[in-house]
């Protein structure tokens, strides 16, 4: 299984509308990031800073690089695109994050 980890940046005062857009994801945005071999995403939040930090795990296989040519996922970005900061696609601004430390039960390693 591969880990990705990013930061992406939410405008000041959106936490509330981020989170009740997340709580009601499109089903059809669901399937596609399954399909895509994602596993698990979690978006934790910054209350401070406004960033958010993500952390997706993904099939060996996985196809996540695919998912910005779905019409879902631009639908997405463009829906989202008044409450974080965006590429001029309304891609999401992400800084990928690079890790430092990871803990695994019984010493195995880590990769």
């Amino acid at each position: 299984m591969l880990i990705k980890a990013l930061r992406m940046t939410l405008y000041p005062g959106q936490a509330d509308e981020y989170r009740r857009r997340h709580d009601a994801l499109w089903p059809e945005l669901s399937k596609a990031l399954a399909d895509a071999g994602i596993e698990e995403y979690r978006i934790f939040l910054d209350p401070h800073s406004h960033h958010l930090f993500a952390i997706m795990a993904m099939r060996d296989d996985h196809q996540v690089d695919q998912l910005s040519e779905l019409p879902v996922m631009q639908r997405w970005w463009a829906y989202m695109a008044d409450i974080m900061e965006t590429e001029h696609d309304h891609s999401p601004v992400s800084v990928p994050l690079d890790e430092v430390f990871a803990f695994l039960p019984g010493g195995q390693p880590c990769k």
